[in-house]
This record gives structure tokens, C-alpha cells and sequence, in this order.
């Protein structure tokens, strides 16, 4: 990662058990879905070598709007940093397709021995922004999340990112204090 100019603080933010409101957002996911993108996971998908690749590059190329983000993994340092790890699941990546294509994906993870769970990346490309897509993923991916009503889901982002940062917290997030990095 690039050393910053100016030092800044992570926004942590974190999803409390029963915070998250899906009434709230009836008919996002339907809305996206009848403009013809097809919400998924990568489990439905098939969690095969393809499948993954095209996260990666999905993944790669959404990584380079993040502020300060850096270059981004290699393939074998993706696979070995967030695929071949205990906290990956296919199940708790969404995808977003259109016509087969991948345009979106808002991947989540359990963590702490799945006390809570973590936003890891939401990202849609920029042919695809504006059209409520990260706002359905992100739906979709605190249904599953949630699905016992105990978890917590914690996400952090570099304070410049204000898009997400509106997202999230339109989700329910609030700002909390952990230890990150």
C-alpha cells in the first residue's frame, strides 16, 4: 500500500445483531434484478477455479477506486490471502451479473471463530454504478450474514471512500473502536 500524504484513521464501522432492517429494503433486489442483472453467489455459481478467477479480476479492477489502495494481489497471493483461508466462503459472496458478465461483487466473511462477520469488498464497475447493484449485493449479503440474528458484521474503510461509507451506513452500520490494521 502507498504511504499516505496526509495520516488518516480507518472508518470502522459495525452492524449490531437486529440492526439491519431488510424491510427497509424490499423490492432492491427485485428492482435490480428486472433491469436484467442477475444477483447470485459463487457457490450457486460453482466455487471452481473460473469462478474464482473472474472474482479476482472483478476484485482487482473495483480495488483500483479505493483510495490509497495500493497495487493490488497476485493471483496466487489472492488465493492464498483470501480463498485458501478459514474464513472464505462462497456462500458469502455475491455477484452480479449481466448478461453472464460479472460487474458486481460484495463478498462477506465470519471471523473470530464466526463470532461476527466482515464486509471484505463491494465493488461494481464503473460501466455498472448507479444502478443500485452495490445496494442489492450488499442486501443479499447481510441476509446470509445475519441469518441467526446474533452476528455483528464489522466492515472498515479509508475515509475518503464516502460512497460506501454512506452505503453502509444507510445499511445500519454504526461507527465503532477495534483494533485495525
Amino acid at each position: 500500500m502507498r504511504a499516505s500524504l496526509v495520516p488518516f484513521e480507518w472508518v470502522k464501522l459495525e452492524l449490531l445483531p437486529g440492526a439491519f432492517n431488510a424491510s427497509l429494503f424490499e423490492g432492491i433486489v427485485e428492482a435490480v434484478e428486472e433491469r436484467g442483472v442477475v444477483l447470485t453467489t459463487l457457490a450457486q455459481l460453482g466455487n471452481t477455479v473460473a469462478q474464482q478467477r473472474h472474482m479476482f479480476e472483478l476484485n482487482r479492477v473495483c480495488a483500483a477506486d479505493i483510495p490509497e489502495r495500493g497495487e493490488f494481489h497476485t493471483w496466487d497471493q489472492y488465493v492464498e490471502r483470501r480463498i485458501e483461508v478459514p474464513s472464505f466462503d462462497p456462500e458469502g459472496v455475491v455477484v452480479a451479473l449481466d448478461d453472464h458478465r460479472w460487474v458486481g461483487m460484495s463478498a462477506t466473511s465470519y471471523r473470530g471463530g464466526n463470532s461476527y462477520a466482515f464486509g471484505d469488498m463491494t465493488g461494481v464497475l464503473r460501466s455498472h454504478r448507479g444502478r443500485q447493484l452495490a445496494l442489492a449485493m450488499k442486501v443479499r449479503g447481510m441476509a446470509w450474514a445475519t441469518a441467526d440474528g446474533r452476528r455483528t458484521v464489522r466492515t472498515v474503510h479509508h475515509p475518503a471512500n464516502a460512497p460506501i461509507i454512506a452505503l453502509n451506513r444507510r445499511l445500519g452500520y454504526t461507527d465503532a473502536s477495534w483494533p485495525y490494521p
